[in-house]
């Protein structure tokens, strides 16, 4: 194996998590966007694979990526790999002794782990692994409680729970830099959230979405169908300023019948607001409103780095809009009529989504992200997106999980083409409802999954 010259020539191990894969490689490509750098792995990348190794980045860009990741668990600075014992050893022995020096000398203080994934080793055979180390200069002292380095042995045994192999398909080991922000999940818990709703959008999922816009310091971020403000949360705690809409006027202002079990009605400071203050995050909240999503009340202009938002599908949440089911005749001309107040109408979900690409395309800063939930009925999955205004966003990811997709949009051209009559919404998405309660979806869904595990 060839030998590191530098510091500028190393490697660096990225465990992720073996949840949301295809949520995964978009987040660390839209968190190494942020600094700048480009997605580069190393020989033989496995997207699939718990480990991915990585080029041509620095301790502080990796420190980086795990300070905002939910899907990474730990990175490494890679000091040797190998498939067999035989290989990392040659590997390690060929790492440069001036990087290793710094966290072996005599003062310092260690402690080496043993990482099996997809095996449960027993607590001698860690120690086995560890003694079998032997070769490396440690000179330190071992501390298992408060060590100033940690190392760790790293060693796959594939993703078949059904098919373990005897021995490792590959083995890596390298000095720990940083954990990932998997700890979000647990203490933004939408169960413990002060504020929640039928839809309250999953903490993680909220995560990965603010890391998929690459919501950053000091943002205006928007969501239009803003809910009980799952995503504003976690947008905010990435420095972002945040703001929403939506045509509930209960759910904005906090108001009747409560979600939660064994409580009837919300109580008086259930709202929005409240669920920032929760997360001492208050500072970050601009305001939210009442506001019907096909009728913008925003000036034309580009105000908004980011909008991240998750659309009704009908499901859980009724698709609505404000209108009158009646055609009413216009009245004559210098004839009063009394003021209409609109009711709510069917708000059908191509319209949704027609829409939302529209305002996305007139109202975010160039470059700008987009990214929402998208419902998908497996068959039609070709003929999924909008065609309204998709000239002028460049798809950056999309990533199927049970029957929604997560999209990322990135805006790049003028709206010259808006009213480019070749191009009409998708009318599939408006029967979803039905197809979704038909059981075609679910069962669309099974023999996808047979077809993946036959190889076909």
């Amino acid at each position: 194996m060839a030998a590191f010259s530098s510091r500028s020539c190393l490697q660096y191990l990225l465990h992720l998590a073996q949840d949301n894969l295809d949520f995964r490689l978009p987040e660390i490509k839209a968190l190494l966007a942020l600094r700048g750098k480009p997605f580069r792995p190393c020989e033989n990348f496995r997207e699939k694979s718990p480990f991915w190794c990585l080029d041509g980045l620095s301790e502080e860009d990796v420190r980086s990526i795990m300070a905002r990741s939910v899907c990474a668990k730990s990175a490494f600075e890679l000091w040797g790999h190998g498939q067999t014992l035989s290989e990392l050893r040659t590997s390690l022995l060929n790492f440069p002794s001036e990087i290793m020096s710094p966290f072996m000398h005599k003062d310092s203080t260690y402690r080496i782990n043993v990482y099996t994934f997809n095996k449960t080793l027993l607590f001698a055979d860690r120690i086995k692994r560890i003694d079998a180390l032997e070769y490396l200069p440690f000179e330190g002292t071992v501390s298992l409680k408060n060590p100033q380095h940690i190392f760790c042995l790293l060693e796959d045994y594939g993703t078949d729970p059904n098919n373990i192999p005897e021995d490792p398909n590959y083995i890596y080991f390298g000095r720990w830099i940083a954990d990932g922000q998997r700890d979000l999940i647990r203490s933004h818990s939408v169960k413990n959230r002060h504020f929640i709703g039928n839809t309250s959008m999953d903490a993680g999922l909220s995560f990965i979405m603010a890391n998929h816009a690459r919501v950053k310091q000091d943002d205006l971020v928007f969501d239009p169908f803003v809910g009980t403000g799952s995503l504003l949360v976690a947008c905010s705690h990435f420095g972002a300023y945040v703001c929403g809409t939506d045509i509930d006027y209960n759910t904005i202002h906090g108001k009747g019948r409560s979600s939660r079990k064994n409580q009837k009605w919300r109580g008086p400071d259930e709202n929005i607001r409240a669920n920032l203050r929760q997360y001492g995050i208050q500072k970050m909240y601009v305001d939210v409103m009442v506001s019907d999503a096909s009728k913008p009340v925003w000036r034309d202009a580009a105000l908004f780095d980011a909008i991240v938002t998750d659309p009704p599908y009908g499901i859980r949440e009724a698709t609505r809009r404000t209108g009158s089911h009646k055609d009413i005749a216009k009245p004559a001309e210098g004839v009063f009529e009394e003021s209409h107040v609109p009711v709510s109408q069917a708000y059908h979900l191509s319209d949704i989504f027609t829409d939302l690409l529209n305002f996305s395309a007139h109202h975010l800063v160039m470059g700008g992200r987009l990214v929402y939930w998208l419902p998908v009925y497996r068959p039609e999955l070709s003929a999924l997106f909008p065609h309204a205004a998709s000239f002028l966003l460049t798809i950056i990811s999309n990533q199927v999980q049970h029957s929604n997709l997560c999209v990322s949009f990135q805006e790049f051209d003028s709206l010259a083409h808006l009213s480019d009559p070749r191009f009409s919404a998708y009318q599939g998405h408006n029967a979803f409802r039905e197809k979704y309660f038909s059981g075609l979806n679910k069962k669309s869904t099974k023999e996808n999954n047979k077809s993946d595990v036959s190889g076909d």
